[in-house]
This record gives C-alpha cells, structure tokens and sequence, in this order.
C-alpha cells in the first residue's frame, strides 16, 4: 500500500506554483522535446516546426481541457457560475478534452504549413505518453481522482481507507507505453503505427479504470470520457488496418531508425 501524502502548491518565495499546472505543462514540454528530437532523427518533419506546433497546442488543449469539463463534467454547477469556467486558477481540466485540443489545433498546424499528416500524427502518438506519465503525477500529488476501495498493492491509503488512485496508475500507464514505443520505435514501422497503437493503448486502458472512480458524472452508467474513448479506440484501429481511410498512406522501409 502506500502511504497518503498530498502536495499542492510549491511555494518559492513570494511565487507560488501549483503543482498540478506545473507537472502537466513539464510534461507537454517534454513530451514536444521527445517528439522534436524523433523528427530531427527521422528528417521526415523540421523539428522547427514541431516547437511552433507546440506553441499554439499549448493553448489550445488547455482550453479545450476546461471546455470539456464545464460542458460535460460539471454543467450545473457553471450554469450558476458561469465566470468559474473562465477563470483558469479554478480546478476543473479533462484529459480527454485537451487531446481534442492538440488534434485540432494539429489539423489546422498541419494544413497551413502543408506538412505530412503521418509523420506528424506518429510523433504526436509516439511522445504523448511520456507527457500522460509526467502531467499525471500531479494529478496523483494532489489526489483529484479518488477510486473506490480496495486491497490492491498499489492502493492509496487514503483519510478515509485505501482506495484506488487513478493519477498513480494514469501515470505508470503513461511511462509504460513509453517505454514501449522507445523500444518499438528502433525500427521503421507504418504510417498510423504510433498513432493508433497510442489510440487503442490509452483508450482501452482508460475506458477501464474510469469504472473505478468514485463520485464522476456517468450518463447511461458510464462517464463522459468513456464515450468519447469508444470513438478514439475505433479511430486507433482505423488507423492500424485501414489507414488509406484517413490519409494515404507511404510504402515501410525495411531500416533501422538509430
């Protein structure tokens, strides 16, 4: 089991950062780091472009984050306070809905700068998991996931008794799937690898452990992003068996990416 501890705000001198902010945005940088650095190895996308890409799905997956969850985690309560949606100090940011953000923001990125639609969407799936496992420590430090009880080894001993943490294990899923692709990525694969395989990983993942939560909205017994999770996992297998659908797709290179 392990034991409670919670951290909320850094405090450096007349600065106060909260963690939360602070790991998810550390892990969006990086996470565009890693990306960056694949496209400068591969030469298929400038890594330039990958850093202004990141400039403007900064802002737009935190803005859709805030969006998804006032529209559908908490409407009632922003219908009576409707300047709590706006104001960006105020807890209340999905996951789910800053992914919309970054896709969306990259369709648009990806037509004004005339890049490739693969190389770019496999970046993106390549790196976002270390993202997941760095911005979900916060999530962990600040306890904003609860899960119901339970005897598992990696059960948080909560105030109140062990229950399930679904930051911790959003995070070691993120740094697992990391690793996974660090090893998958030594070879070449094919257009939508990383990309739907991240897709289907996260989605079926996330779709489970979201039936351990304690206390979410669910409509038709399951949660806002479990619906949305049935069209991304879909959308991953698209991407794998029929990826002509989306884009067209290039001829594999049997090489070896160093």
């Amino acid at each position: 089991m392990i034991p409670w501890f919670e951290l909320h705000v850094i405090q450096l001198g007349p600065l106060r950062l909260q963690v939360w902010g602070l790991l998810v945005a550390t892990g969006l940088l990086v996470a565009f780091w890693a990306g960056a650095r694949r496209a400068k190895r591969l030469g298929e996308v400038d890594a330039k472009d990958v850093w202004d890409f990141a400039a403007c799905a900064f802002v737009c997956a935190f803005v859709c984050a805030r969006i998804f969850h006032v529209l559908f985690y908490d409407p009632s309560w922003y219908l009576v306070h409707p300047l709590d949606a706006i104001n960006p100090t105020l807890p209340g940011y999905s996951m789910m809905g800053g992914i919309i953000g970054g896709v969306l923001a990259g369709l648009v990125f990806i037509k004004k700068r005339k890049l490739p639609f693969w190389p770019m969407a496999d970046l993106a799936g390549y790196s976002l998991p270390l993202g997941i496992g760095i911005g979900r420590i916060g999530c962990f430090l600040i306890h904003d996931h609860p899960g119901t009880l339970t005897n598992f080894i990696l059960g948080v001993k909560y105030p109140d008794g062990v229950r399930h943490d679904h930051g911790l294990y959003l995070s070691l899923l993120g740094w697992a799937m990391f690793i996974l692709f660090l090893i998958l990525a030594r070879k070449k694969r094919q257009d939508g690898f990383f990309a739907g395989w991240f897709l289907i990983l996260d989605g079926v993942s996330r779709f489970l452990l979201d039936f351990l939560r304690l206390n979410d909205v669910r409509y038709a017994g399951l949660t806002p992003t479990q619906w949305l999770l049935m069209a991304t996992v879909t959308l991953g297998v698209v991407m794998l068996t029929k990826p002509g659908w989306i884009a067209k797709p290039r001829p594999v290179k049997a090489d070896v990416v160093q």
